[in-house]
């Protein structure tokens, strides 16, 4: 029998996952208006304000030997990766960059084989393979995809699954809302330079009062909230119970962006999207029962 809070889990997990696929759409549009580094700064700059508020409490004092893992998860998970998702939205579209992030839960299971000493089974095979037929129907049948896009899409999946998979044993040791506050501080301040850099190099800036609210909904409620959400739920749930709902991240996406945006969709893009759905509910099937640490993503 399903006790009330693993409803509540439940709840969490699908407006987390409704929140990260919308978070495609509203960077789409706001990728028109600002460049794109900056909407990275004021993004993690209201997360870290939102989780430090949130978080103050629960603050616990980091030992010396753990800074350099807040200090990688910082430069290179929110800083390196969110920064190659946003560039491959930039160039594939919000549908596509949503969907090949939902490869995530594969990529991260090669590197905990590779890293982890995790064994790969011949299921955890087949859904990787059902994955890469999905992409490449999408990428052989795309005349106006752009490739460059989905390498940098693809990379930002690769640089957050080796990350989380290197993070897993300090998201253990620290509430996991004092690490992630911490790791957005340290992005904030990376992105801070290159903002600079861009508003001095004449990159067109056109703020309106639509642009300031979409901000704060990308840093405060796709960022900040959806990771507190996601962290509830792990305490409630196994992180391979909480993976199960990744897919719903692209197919949100998808909606979202036809309605708003007036992409479109093909049926190479359905089919392919299908592949890569089926294979990552291979995966997690595979690791049900397993309970492992997955650091937040968005």
């Amino acid at each position: 029998m399903i006790k009330k809070e693993e409803y509540l889990a439940y709840s969490y997990l699908i407006l987390t996952f409704t929140l990260w696929g919308s978070l495609y759409v509203v960077s789409k549009f706001i990728l028109g208006r600002l460049p794109i580094f900056t909407i990275s700064f004021f993004r993690f700059l209201t997360a870290f304000l939102f989780l430090a508020v949130l978080g103050r409490r629960k603050m616990q004092k980091l030992e010396k030997q753990d800074y350099k893992f807040v200090v990688v998860l910082g430069v290179i998970g929110y800083f390196l990766a969110v920064g190659t998702q946003l560039l491959g939205t930039h160039f594939v579209g919000a549908s596509l960059a949503s969907l090949l992030n939902s490869l995530n839960p594969i990529s991260m299971y090669v590197f905990a084989v590779l890293f982890a000493q995790e064994r790969l089974s011949f299921q955890k095979i087949l859904s990787i393979f059902i994955c890469i037929v999905g992409v490449l129907i999408i990428v052989g049948k795309g005349e106006n995809l752009h490739i460059f896009g989905i390498v940098l899409s693809v990379l930002s999946v690769i640089i957050w699954s080796f990350v989380s998979v290197g993070m897993k044993r300090i998201m253990l040791k620290y509430p996991p809302i004092q690490i992630t506050c911490y790791g957005v501080g340290i992005a904030c301040v990376c992105y801070l330079p290159i903002s600079i850099w861009e508003y001095k190099s004449g990159s067109e800036f056109l703020w309106s009062g639509n642009v300031l609210v979409l901000l704060l909904y990308m840093g405060a409620i796709c960022t900040g909230l959806s990771y507190l959400m996601w962290n509830k739920s792990l305490s409630i749930l196994n992180a391979s119970t909480c993976s199960i709902f990744y897919p719903l991240q692209p197919v949100i996406s998808t909606i979202l962006s036809v309605l708003f945006l007036q992409e479109s969709i093909s049926w190479s893009f359905i089919l392919g999207s299908l592949c890569i759905i089926m294979g990552v509910f291979i995966n997690l099937y595979g690791m049900k029962g397993k309970k492992y640490v997955q650091i937040q993503e968005g």
